[in-house]
C-alpha cells in the first residue's frame, strides 16, 4: 500500500463514459490505494482516460451487470473494496469519513451503506423516487458479492452500518439520454422477466405505472423538485409500462407466417 492512502480498492465498470469518467476518477485517485476498471468496449476515449489514472484497466465483453461487477471485484487486491459507477463522484466529506473508518486499523463492521444524491437537469434532486437512494458501497470482499439481474446489488454476510455523508450521481446528460436509457433498461428487464417466467398482468400494465407516478410525484413530493421532478416521475412510470409491454411482445408477437419476430 502507498503511504498515506486508505487501504481499499475502488473498482468500476465502464462503457463510453467520456462525459463523467474523469471526475469519477479524480474523486478517488488521491486517497484510494488501488483503482480497478473493467471496460466492455468503449470507443469514445474512456479507456485512454482510465489509463491516465490506473494501470489496472481490463477489457471484458458485456456479460450482464451482476457478472461484470463481480468480475471487477474479483480483480481487486485489497481486503476492503468500494465500487463507484462511472457517473458518480465521492465527495470530500465522504472520502474523509471513509479514511476515518481506517484510522485505527480496520472498520468495525463488514459493510457500509452510503447515500446518493442525483444531479439532473440543473439541480440536485431532493424528493420523489430518486431520493432517498442508498446501497452498500464499502465492504470486505470476503463477506460481500453481487446478486440480481439488471438492478444487481452487493449483499454482505455480516454487520452492515450506514455512513453519514453522501456521494453524487450525474446519471443523464439530458432528457434524450434518459429516454435512451429507459428504452435500453426496459429491454433488459423484459428479458430478465421472461427468463424468470414472470406472468404478464393486464392489471400491472394498467395500474402500476400511474400508481408509481402518484407515489413518486405526490406522496414522495417529487413536485417540490419542479419540472425535473415531473419529468422523472413521468419517465419512471413509462419505464414500468414499457418493460411489461416488451415482455408481452417477446411472448406474443409473431410474423404473418407464424414465426417469431
Amino acid at each position: 500500500m502507498t503511504a498515506g492512502r486508505v487501504p481499499i480498492s475502488v473498482y468500476m465498470i465502464t462503457k463510453d463514459n467520456i462525459r463523467t469518467i474523469e471526475n469519477a476518477l479524480l474523486s478517488v485517485t488521491r486517497w484510494a490505494d488501488e483503482i480497478v476498471a473493467v471496460d466492455s468496449g468503449s470507443t469514445d476515449g474512456t479507456v485512454e482516460i482510465l489509463r491516465r489514472y490506473t494501470d489496472r484497466v481490463y477489457h471484458r465483453d458485456w456479460p450482464g451487470f451482476r457478472d461484470q461487477y463481480q468480475y471487477a471485484q474479483d480483480l481487486t487486491e485489497n481486503r476492503w473494496v468500494l465500487f463507484i459507477d462511472a457517473d458518480e463522484e465521492i465527495g470530500l466529506d465522504l472520502a474523509g469519513e471513509i479514511a476515518e473508518l481506517f484510522s485505527d486499523g480496520e472498520p468495525g463492521a463488514d459493510g457500509y451503506i452510503a447515500h446518493r444524491r442525483t444531479y439532473y437537469l440543473g439541480r440536485l434532486i431532493r424528493y420523489g423516487g430518486w431520493y432517498p437512494d442508498f446501497e452498500i458501497r464499502l465492504y470486505r470482499k470476503d463477506r460481500g458479492g453481487w446478486k440480481g439481474g439488471l438492478h444487481a446489488k452487493v449483499h454482505v454476510d455480516g454487520d452492515v452500518r450506514e455512513m453519514d455523508h453522501v456521494y453524487l450521481h450525474y446519471n443523464y446528460k439530458d432528457i434524450a439520454d434518459q429516454i435512451r436509457t429507459v428504452n435500453l433498461y426496459s429491454d433488459i428487464e423484459a428479458v430478465d422477466m421472461d427468463e424468470a417466467n414472470k406472468r404478464i398482468s393486464l392489471f400491472k400494465m394498467l395500474f402500476n405505472p400511474p400508481f408509481r407516478f402518484f407515489r413518486d410525484y405526490i406522496l414522495k413530493k417529487g413536485f417540490l423538485d419542479g419540472m425535473p421532478g415531473l419529468i422523472i416521475a413521468v419517465t419512471t412510470s413509462y419505464y414500468l409500462f414499457a418493460k411489461y409491454a416488451k415482455l408481452w411482445e417477446r411472448r406474443r408477437v409473431t410474423r404473418p407466417d407464424g414465426k417469431e419476430l
